[in-house]
């Protein structure tokens, strides 16, 4: 995180804890890895009984369904359900029958939800919010600090960004996007306008690669194997959330039809690397950013 506030260096750094603790509590909320979070909670009742949760449960578990209709199914909220067979750090790639057996446990019809409550209605199900928290997270850093009167911040959690204004010295922030194949160097530079959203999707954040073949953590929830035809995706929006959201789904549906998936979104631009190393990109993302460009080294802001 970097902001930009003359009004000196105590109330900047009160200013970076509290950000800080805001990201500490959404973690600690929605982690799934976390016995006494809010998905761990919904995740042992699962096939019991309904869990109450709060308004800010209640929009980010709406967020993912509305993702996984937007994809047709290949995102799923409860696709937790086959980390039990898919360890991207061991290296072990899962027998065919291991994974078709945790199939019937991936279906996000079956989450209810209803009266501020959520219910999985199969025992053994697994919800897992992973694919909004992260973007939903730096969005709320940069609401506290618009709150606290910062007007020039970019806010990066895990390579999902988001920018406030413009650089202290007026210029533009600039974003780097990795190379997926090439991780020490940037495949071409985003400069968006103040106060938009940043986030990329790759087969290289968890993964690893076995006789050949790349195995990674994004997985079509359909089948419950990796997608294969696209190595990073990055949108631009007007929020991380929704450019988040947008760069999975463009993952997920594959080059084609995530390229136009991006074209006929409202204020959503966004560039697709395939595993092959060509890039798609939408007419204005190529305003926003020096594509095609060239290699060149360095990813910073």
């Amino acid at each position: 995180m970097q902001f930009t506030d003359d009004r000196g260096r105590d109330r900047a750094e009160r200013i970076a804890r509290a950000v800080e603790a805001e990201a500490r509590r959404i973690e600690t909320k929605f982690s799934r890895y976390r016995e006494t979070s809010v998905v761990s909670e919904i995740n042992r009742n699962a096939g019991r009984t309904p869990v109450a949760v709060d308004a800010e449960t209640d929009m980010l578990v709406r967020s993912a369904l509305d993702l996984s209709r937007l994809t047709g199914g290949r995102f799923d909220p409860t696709v937790g359900a086959l980390r039990r067979v898919w360890d991207f750090n061991s290296g072990r790639v899962p027998p065919a029958e291991e994974v078709e057996a945790l199939l019937p446990l991936v279906d996000a019809a079956a989450v209810s939800q209803r009266h501020g409550t959520i219910f999985l209605r199969r025992a053994g199900m697994e919800i897992d919010l992973g694919g909004v928290g992260k973007e939903y997270a730096v969005d709320r850093a940069a609401k506290l600090l618009r709150e606290e009167g910062v007007r020039a911040a970019v806010v990066s959690f895990a390579g999902d960004v988001r920018t406030i204004g413009s650089r202290g010295d007026g210029r533009p922030w600039k974003v780097g996007v990795l190379d997926p194949r090439m991780r020490d160097r940037c495949r071409f530079a985003v400069r968006p306008l103040s106060d938009a959203g940043i986030a990329t999707s790759g087969d290289y954040e968890r993964g690893f690669v076995k006789d050949g073949v790349r195995y990674h953590h994004i997985l079509d929830a359909r089948t419950g194997w990796p997608v294969r035809g696209v190595a990073s995706v990055t949108v631009v929006a007007a929020t991380a959330f929704r450019a988040g959201c947008y760069a999975t789904a463009s993952f997920l549906l594959g080059l084609e039809e995530g390229l136009a998936l991006l074209e006929d979104a409202e204020a959503v631009e966004g560039a697709l690397i395939a595993e092959g190393g060509h890039v798609l990109a939408t007419s204005g993302m190529k305003l926003l950013s020096d594509l095609p460009g060239s290699l060149w080294e360095g990813c910073a802001a």
